[in-house]
C-alpha cells in the first residue's frame, strides 16, 4: 500500500482505506497460505489454539467447527479451507459448512488433495470430499487435470491457480558439477503414501544397470530418525546395503534451509508415491532446477510436466532412463542460469496467484452481500 502523508491534527481531513478482507483460513499457519495471501488486501486470522496442544499445532482445526464460527462471526468475512478435513466426520463437516452458510459467510475450498497422503483407507476422506466439494461456494485447484477430475466426479468447475513458489529471496545452493550423478530419495517418516522399500530396491537395481554402462551415480536415501514403522525402516536399510552406490542416511527432520541445500545438490529427485494428488516437493525441485522422477499417481506430473519423468518402481530401467535424461539436462542447462530465470518467472506467477485470490475473495463477499439485500 502506498505511503500516505501524515495529516496534522489541525486539518479537517478524513482518510479512508479499503477494508481488508478477513479470512478464516484452515489452516492459517501454513507456507502455502502465506504464499497465496496478498497482505495489502487480505488479513488471515491466526489459527485458534488447540486445547492441550503446543502453540504451533493447528489441528484439529478449531475454526472449522460450528461453535467457533458462530462465536467469531463478526471477526471474519470468508472461510477458506485448505487442509484438515480428516479431523472431522462428514456430519461434523456438514454442520460447519451449513453454519457458514447460515451466517452469510462464503466458503472457498482449495482442492489440494483428492487422495489424502496421510491415510491408507481413502473411503472416509472421499466421504468428506463428497460433503465439501458440492457445498463450497467456490473451488480452487492446482492443475487443469485435477480440475477435470473434479468436474467429472462432482460436476463442479474449479478455478485453476498454480502452486506458487515458497522460496522468498533465499540464496539458492549451487550444485558442484562432477562426473558423479547424485540422485536423492526422501522417505521422511515412512508415511502411508510412500513406497519406501520398492523405491530403494529400484535404486539398487538401477545402480547395478548404470554401473554396467560406466555411468557414475550415487543414490542418497534420507529417512527420519523417528519413523512410523521401525520394521520397515530396518528393511529399507538392509535393501540399500545390496549396492554400494545406494546409501541410507537417518536424520532428524530437516529445516527448510536444510532441505533446500540437500535438493540443490542433486541432479535428480525421486518421488516414490503410492497415491497422492499434488506435491510441494515437485514445486521446490522446479524452483531449484532439479528434475523429478516420480510414479504416475494423481496429478503430480501435471504440475511441471517438462521436468517430470514418469517411472515404474517395478521396472528399474525406467529409473535408468530418467537418470539419463537428468544427465542430459545437466549438460545442456546450466543450473545457475536456469534457477535465476525461473525465480523471476515464479515471483511474477506468485503475485498473479495472490491477486487472483484477493479478487475471488472480493467477488465472493460481494455475491453474499448482494444476495442478502435481495
Amino acid at each position: 500500500m502506498p505511503a500516505r502523508r501524515a495529516v496534522p491534527p489541525t486539518e479537517n481531513h478524513i482518510l479512508t482505506e479499503p477494508a481488508l478482507i478477513r479470512v478464516a483460513s484452515i489452516p492459517a499457519a501454513h507456507p502455502y497460505v502465506r504464499a497465496v495471501t496478498d497482505t495489502q488486501r487480505v488479513r488471515v486470522l491466526p489459527d485458534p489454539p488447540v486445547a492441550g496442544a503446543p502453540a504451533d499445532v493447528w489441528w484439529p482445526p478449531v475454526a472449522l467447527t460450528s461453535p467457533w464460527l458462530v462465536s467469531h462471526a463478526a471477526d471474519f468475512d470468508l472461510l477458506h479451507v485448505h487442509f484438515g478435513l480428516e479431523s472431522f466426520s462428514p456430519d461434523e463437516l456438514r454442520e460447519a459448512l451449513e453454519t457458514a452458510l447460515r451466517l452469510g459467510r462464503p466458503v472457498v475450498y482449495t482442492v489440494h488433495d483428492l487422495e489424502n497422503p496421510q491415510l491408507v483407507d481413502q473411503r472416509p476422506y472421499r466421504e468428506l470430499l463428497d460433503v465439501i466439494i458440492p457445498s463450497a461456494d467456490h473451488l480452487i485447484t492446482l492443475t487443469p487435470t485435477a480440475a477435470a477430475e473434479i468436474e467429472r466426479r462432482w460436476h463442479r468447475s474449479s478455478r485453476v491457480l498454480a502452486h506458487p513458489t515458497l522460496l522468498d529471496g533465499a540464496a539458492v545452493p549451487e550444485r558442484t558439477v562432477d562426473e558423479t550423478l547424485r540422485i536423492g530419495i526422501h522417505l521422511r517418516d515412512l508415511r502411508p503414501n510412500i513406497a519406501a522399500e520398492r523405491a530403494v530396491r529400484a535404486a539398487v537395481d538401477a545402480a547395478a544397470l548404470l554401473a554396467q554402462t560406466g555411468r557414475a551415480v550415487e543414490f542418497e536415501v534420507l529417512m527420519h530418525d523417528r519413523v512410523r514403522d521401525d520394521a520397515a525402516a530396518t528393511r529399507v536399510t538392509a535393501a540399500a546395503e545390496e549396492h554400494p552406490a545406494v546409501r541410507v542416511r537417518r536424520t532428524p527432520r530437516l529445516s527448510d534451509a536444510g532441505i533446500d541445500a540437500w535438493i540443490g545438490g542433486l541432479d535428480l529427485f525421486v518421488l516414490p508415491y503410492l497415491h497422492g494428488t499434488h506435491s510441494g516437493w515437485v514445486e521446490l525441485c522446479y524452483d531449484l532446477g532439479v528434475p523429478v522422477a516420480g510414479t504416475d499417481v494423481g496429478h503430480i506430473g501435471s504440475q511441471h510436466p517438462d521436468d517430470f519423468f514418469v517411472i515404474d518402481l517395478d521396472d528399474p530401467q525406467t529409473l535408468v532412463e530418467a537418470v539419463a535424461l537428468a544427465s542430459d539436462a545437466r549438460a545442456t542447462s546450466p543450473r545457475a542460469s536456469l534457477v535465476e530465470r525461473r525465480r523471476s518467472e515464479r515471483v511474477a506467477e506468485r503475485e498473479a496467484v495472490r491477486d487472483a485470490h484477493a479478487r475471488l475473495y472480493t467477488s465472493a463477499r460481494a455475491e453474499i452481500s448482494t444476495a442478502a439485500r435481495a
